[in-house]
């Protein structure tokens, strides 16, 4: 940089003491001194000095301030950013302290709502996914899908965090986080950019929604169940799903996740004692059907064990909401965390329960293995408090769906914004009632839709999202390029996924709606 310039070229104020050691010529009563010339200095971030070409030149007592040049947004995205900020800036920028939360979550109430959100009635379906894989198998494969799992969850928080840092961002949601790391990524991403923020957020609102309907259809039907048992009373389902419009309503209204923490608890505990009390039937049987379980059931059996599988184990949607609003948000991912612990105990749960429900009743397992029971107190006791704790789980599956939505429309309404919200969220449970309460039989279709959604949203996307967000960083992609080969077997098992879920899913609607 030339010094006569330097002041009008980057507008930076530098002070500048320059000791000269020339040589000095003597003769004749002359003296000469060697000319100056044009220095050229570089500031050097490192050091935080200035390094010159000339070794007899030193500068003391410069500034420089940096100048920072927003980026022109790609394909209309709403993120700004800045390009190249110093990777010194970056590692220092802290994003957990600029988030402003009116009511921020506990390590214990995120461990809670993670545990909601991964236990569901899928748990009960698990005796009959290892009839499909046979015991030994099962047991190894359902800690093996809950591990790979984990491990996207894992490295989507991670990428959150770093591109946090480099965008000096508080916060980013799952499609945030995508889009900021195809604009971050390779320049043939970042065309892409918007349609993969898109593309997520419908995956994320229509396998939510339809988890919503779901469970209306789930806790309706158990209690007529428990109630057709006990008295004289017929009626069809559709009018125990009607009933429950005024208590969802009420569910659904309340808009902080610190205030569902409590119905989370509620419904972790029942869920609990319903596994308590199932276990205590299954050893209280007199003899177990040793005879015909297998170790390993074949391949033609195991579309069906996948399915079920990763359909239960997934919870990836609530994922960011909830570390979005920890008091301590680096608690989340690492060794020991809240996700390592709460997925731990999912996975334990789910291997338990479908080893010893396989191993008790043999190939008379049933697809849930509460209908096992039988019409006892214990059943009809199982059934009641999994419908209720699939309740509870309603305010938090809604969650999400909600706050997508409401992002995009809220910009709609002018002062009276909290109002218009209450008026969406009640619209909203009225139309899943109405779907539900319309398509009873529409449980099959949902499950397609949550086997294409999770395949792609908990196994494809974190893998892609952690190689846009490396590929630019030098040796980002590991030695050999590791982290590569690795995203790519995640793809590709997240695949196995997508065809095996779809293949159970499609031959469950063809079992409901054949003549």
């Amino acid at each position: 940089m030339d010094f006569n310039k330097m002041d009008s070229n980057n507008e930076s104020d530098f002070d500048v003491e320059m000791s000269s050691m020339s040589s000095n010529h003597r003769g004749d009563d002359d003296e000469r001194r060697t000319p100056m010339r044009p220095m050229i200095a570089e500031y050097d971030p490192k050091r935080q000095g200035v390094k010159t070409e000339l070794s007899d030149m030193v500068l003391t007592k410069y500034k420089c301030e940096r100048n920072d040049v927003p980026v022109t947004v790609t394909g209309g995205s709403t993120l700004p950013l800045v390009e190249k900020h110093m990777d010194e800036e970056a590692a220092l920028y802290n994003p957990f302290e600029h988030r402003k939360l009116a009511k921020p979550t506990s390590d214990l109430d995120t461990l809670i709502h993670l545990l909601k959100g991964s236990l569901g009635s899928g748990i009960l379906a698990m005796p009959f996914a290892f009839k499909s894989s046979g015991l030994w198998f099962g047991l190894f494969a359902t800690f093996f899908i809950g591990a790979v799992c984990t491990y996207c969850v894992h490295i989507l928080v991670k990428c959150a965090h770093e591109l946090c840092r480099r965008t000096q961002t508080p916060s980013l949601g799952f499609a945030d986080v995508a889009e900021t790391a195809f604009l971050a990524g390779p320049e043939g991403s970042r065309k892409y950019a918007r349609l993969a923020k898109a593309i997520i957020n419908l995956f994320l609102v229509l396998d939510l929604l339809g988890c919503c309907c779901v469970y209306m259809v789930f806790v309706g039907g158990n209690l007529k169940k428990v109630i057709d048992i006990n008295t004289d009373t017929n009626l069809e389902l559709r009018y125990y799903m009607a009933a429950l419009i005024p208590f969802l309503l009420v569910l659904s209204l309340v808009r902080n996740l610190k205030y569902l923490a409590p119905f989370s608890m509620l419904a972790n505990f029942l869920i609990f004692v319903a596994l308590v009390i199932t276990f205590y039937v299954i050893f209280s049987k007199p003899s177990w059907e040793t005879s015909n379980i297998k170790s390993f059931a074949g391949i033609t059996s195991l579309p069906t064990f996948f399915g079920t599988a990763i359909f239960a184990l997934e919870g990836i949607g609530v994922v960011m909401p909830l570390e979005n609003n920890m008091k301590t948000p680096t608690h989340f991912i690492g060794c020991p965390s809240v996700l390592n612990i709460g997925m731990f105990c999912v996975v334990t749960l789910y291997s338990v329960v479908g080893f010893f429900g396989y191993a008790a009743y043999g190939d008379k397992v049933q697809d849930s293995i509460s209908l096992n029971l039988g019409d006892t107190a214990e059943a009809q006791a199982v059934q009641i408090m999994i419908a209720i704790a699939i309740f509870f789980t309603y305010g938090l599956q809604f969650y999400v769906p909600m706050e997508i939505i409401w992002k995009n429309i809220k910009h709609r309404f002018g002062a009276r914004k909290l109002t218009a919200e209450y008026i969406v969220r009640i619209l909203l449970v009225l139309a899943i009632a109405a779907v539900a309460i319309a398509f009873p039989k529409l449980g099959p279709i949902i499950n397609l839709i949550g086997a294409v959604c999770l395949s792609t949203l908990g196994l494809m996307f974190p893998s892609v999202i952690e190689l846009v967000t490396v590929w630019e960083k030098e040796n980002g992609l590991g030695r050999f390029n590791w982290i590569l080969w690795k995203n790519i077997l995640i793809i590709l098992f997240g695949i196995v996924g997508f065809v095996t879920g779809s293949y159970v899913s499609i031959a469950e609607i063809r079992k409901e709606y054949s003549p």
